[in-house]
């Protein structure tokens, strides 16, 4: 949250608790790519998004620290549940913490192995999922998670733009490539309705139709 703009949209966002606020510190502190993390503006928008959808059952993709996900769990109403995936179990004293801290323990199921492999045994139907881990398999969680979406339901998917990359014809790595097809994928789908917004790297809104 460096540039003018950012500072902007920070100072005129609702603030989080300071629960929230400990999972930001931790990040920087304890992982070598703490910008990987949702961050404040991205992550109120997550639980406003959560509120408006009125979502009951949630599902994330990619904990990392587990900030996204006491977002997405802060709008979730009393009884509501969030099940959260995350291949790398290294941070997991950490992401506990935290939600202990903001009271959110109670409504998270972490879930730690291969993404793919966890949502072919979990049931729908989900109201609201988030994806934001391996840019190169987007369009495979997104195809594992919209039968698992109600009608109406939304999927976010973050870093659609990667800075810039896909819509800039000279770069041609793998992440870029895969990026460029999953919103390739995403618009072309008959299923769903899209925008995508140029918040941080890029979010696209999901709307699945029936």
């Amino acid at each position: 949250m460096s540039s003018p703009l950012e500072k902007y949209l920070l100072a005129h966002s609702s603030p989080f608790g300071d629960a929230l606020e400990r999972i930001e510190a931790a990040t920087h502190m304890h992982t070598n790519y703490p910008r990987m993390m949702c961050g404040p503006v991205q992550g109120r928008l997550l639980t406003m998004l959560t509120q408006i959808s009125g979502a009951l059952r949630a599902l994330e993709i990619g904990t990392f620290t587990g900030y996204s996900t006491a977002c997405i769990a802060s709008g979730l109403p009393e009884g509501g549940s969030l099940d959260t995936l995350e291949i790398d179990d290294e941070l997991e004293d950490i992401i506990r913490k935290g939600w202990r801290d903001a009271g959110l323990e109670s409504r998270i199921q972490l879930h730690t192995g291969p993404a793919l492999e966890t949502l072919s045994r979990l049931q729908g139907p989900y109201d609201l999922a988030y994806i934001d881990a391996d840019k190169r398999e987007y369009i495979d969680y997104y195809e594992a998670i919209l039968p698992k979406l109600r009608p109406g339901g939304i999927i976010v998917a973050d870093d659609v733009l990667l800075g810039g990359k896909p819509f800039d014809e000279t770069y041609r790595d793998a992440k870029t490539e895969a990026l460029r097809a999953f919103n390739d994928h995403v618009k072309n789908d008959p299923r769903v309705e899209v925008v995508i917004l140029p918040l941080r790297d890029g979010i696209s809104l999901i709307r699945k139709k029936y």
